[in-house]
């Protein structure tokens, strides 16, 4: 704005220069020809003048003083070219000088040659794609630390720091929903979408932006250059032995999760004590790594380390809550499993009556319209349907898929659908009944070992497509599968952050995006985005280089984001902060 203001008076002090040098050049002109006439007026016209006879050389020489001397027009000549060449100097000077001006207003845009042009569509897209996963690194590892600075000095101190986090994480789900609309073709037009692309890039780096803003502050309130970690790795070291604790009983669970509910039931688990016991060897290096170079004087170092540690301490929570959180969810699961088959049961059963009642008012049959209900398939009954609860969460009308049809007011827990043919519905419910006979069957104490989420995520989707409504039980299940899908790809996407991608990610801040209003949509596209990272870390393959080691925990170091290069003693610890900051602490030479 303040460029077009000056562009817009630039014109008007042209205007009040340019009399100037008119008249500057009129005026040496105008000096020239006075100079060029002059002799001439001052030439007498052809009369005699009469001289004393005693000076006969006088009167010899007054004819040739009435001629005009070469040297009166030389002069005014001379003076006309100097005027002219002054002129057409300052006029080159001046246009010179406007087109080479750098200041704003300074004259017309530069030449075609140096004007930048946008990047091309191709160049942004592949940006984009680079940045999403940085910027969700930043703000994945400037939380974890923020965590740290919280524990020690409270949470008012460490407001301001909180909430760059926050914005940025905004700014970041803002770039991915951008870019997972551009990825379904919207907008459709070419230059709206490389507006969009645009868009996302500038939104990443904008995230960066705020967490290198608090970088250096944050840096001020933690201290531990300024006098070594002291408080802040007692911190740490008290985290780490409750963790130490805990992951050996994480241990006992899975094992028993397995036991109870079959390995399919822990999968999402799998690895998370080997992996905590990987991290815990990291910890204890860097603790005493970081304590040896505090006592020796080294705050840089033992800052360094200290951070190493904690990266890895935030991890190790990270996999023993994963099998704490899996435990409780199964086990809820597991209560919910006879309530939710005998809702939707009850539903399926609501539907016949009222498709029934339906096609009796259009036939005009009453006796067809009182007769009752085929019920469902012998062995969807061949257990007594457990009592459903009455304390589930307040109804929702959460649709998850595009294709469930709207519903026409009925029963008060289910509906028929409007838009759907009499023949269409009836082989839904079908469907429907043999799903439910399926799960009743497995989730019989004589079948075994069964995973009760999948079991309630079978339920929910096969009575999507019927029409029921989500409410009480239903809807409780329903969420229980998303969240529970939601937190594991969470956790393996921030702990293997090294190698998972741009479409992973982007999924699962799709998925975050929809739990609270489409959870089965968001548990799809959760699991999804568990798939894409795990293929990721798969192509990604082992980090080790031949300067790493091994015992040092070095593999989930670089893997999960913690060491910002395959070097596990050079390389710099992720921080807070963005693009610009979070490579800032260095192990030094004496570490």
């Amino acid at each position: 704005m303040t460029a077009s203001v000056f562009r817009a008076a630039r014109p008007r002090r042209a205007t009040h220069r340019l009399p100037g040098r008119v008249a500057h050049t009129v005026l040496c002109g105008a000096a020239g020809l006075v100079w060029l006439v002059l002799p001439g007026m001052t030439t007498n016209s052809g009369a005699a003048v009469a001289l004393p006879q005693t000076c006969p050389v006088a009167a010899t020489a007054a004819p040739r003083q009435d001629e005009t001397s070469p040297g009166y027009l030389a002069l005014p000549l001379v003076a006309v070219g100097a005027a002219g060449v002054l002129a057409g100097y300052g006029y080159v000077r001046r246009t010179r000088r406007a087109r080479t001006r750098t200041t704003p207003g300074g004259g017309p845009s530069p030449a075609p040659a140096l004007r930048r042009s946008p990047p091309p569509s191709g160049e942004l897209s592949g940006r984009s794609t680079e940045l999403i996963p940085l910027a969700d690194d930043w703000v994945r590892t400037s939380r974890e630390e923020l965590g740290f600075a919280e524990a020690r000095f409270g949470a008012a101190a460490v407001e301001p720091f909180a909430r760059a986090v926050r914005e940025a994480e905004a700014e970041l789900a803002a770039a991915c929903r951008m870019r997972e609309r551009y990825d379904h073709g919207v907008p459709a037009d070419a230059a709206a979408r490389r507006q969009a692309l645009a868009g996302v890039v500038g939104r990443c780096e904008e995230a960066g932006r705020l967490l290198d803003a608090e970088a250096a502050a944050f840096d001020e309130l933690r201290g531990l250059e300024r006098g070594g970690p002291g408080e802040a790795l007692e911190v740490a070291e008290a985290r780490f032995r409750t963790l130490a604790g805990r992951t050996a009983t994480a241990a006992s669970t899975v094992a028993g999760l397995r036991e109870r509910y079959g390995p399919a039931a822990v999968a999402s688990v799998t690895g998370h004590v080997e992996q905590a016991r990987d991290r815990l060897l990291l910890a204890t290096s860097r603790l005493n790594r970081a304590r040896q170079s505090a006592d020796s004087g080294n705050p840089r170092a033992a800052a360094c380390h200290l951070r190493v540690a904690e990266g890895a301490v935030a991890q190790i929570a990270v996999f023993v809550h994963g099998v704490e959180r899996l435990a409780e969810e199964l086990s809820t699961a597991e209560r919910l499993v006879p309530a939710a088959l005998s809702g939707a049961e009850a539903d399926l059963e609501a539907i016949r009556r009222a498709a029934e009642s339906a096609a009796a008012q259009v036939t005009g049959d009453p006796d067809h319209a009182t007769a009752p209900a085929p019920g469902p398939p012998k062995s969807a009954k061949s257990r007594k349907p457990a009592q459903r609860t009455a304390d589930g969460p307040a109804p929702e009308t959460a649709t998850a898929s595009d294709e469930a049809p709207a519903l026409v007011p009925g029963a008060s827990s289910a509906a028929v659908p409007a838009d759907v043919a009499a023949g269409e519905l009836r082989a839904r419910v079908t469907h429907a009944d043999l799903e439910l006979a399926h799960v009743r069957v497995h989730a019989e104490p004589a079948a075994g070992p069964y995973d009760p989420l999948d079991a309630l995520r079978r339920i929910v989707r096969a009575t999507t497509p019927v029409g029921t409504r989500r409410a009480g039980v239903l809807s409780a299940a329903e969420e229980l599968v998303a969240r529970s899908a939601v937190a594991a790809a969470d956790d393996f996407v921030g702990t293997h952050r090294a190698a998972v991608g741009a479409t992973a990610r982007i999924r699962l801040a799709e998925a975050l995006r929809l739990l609270p209003t489409d959870p089965q949509t968001a548990d799809t596209l959760a699991r999804q985005a568990r798939d894409l990272a795990e293929q990721d870390v798969r192509l990604h393959g082992n980090p080790y280089t031949a300067t790493t080691d091994p015992s040092a925990g070095a593999t989930g170091a670089v893997l999960g984001g913690i060491l910002l290069a395959e070097d596990p003693d050079g390389g710099p610890p992720a921080c807070y902060g963005g693009p610009r900051t979070r490579r800032r602490r260095r192990p030094g030479p004496a570490a």
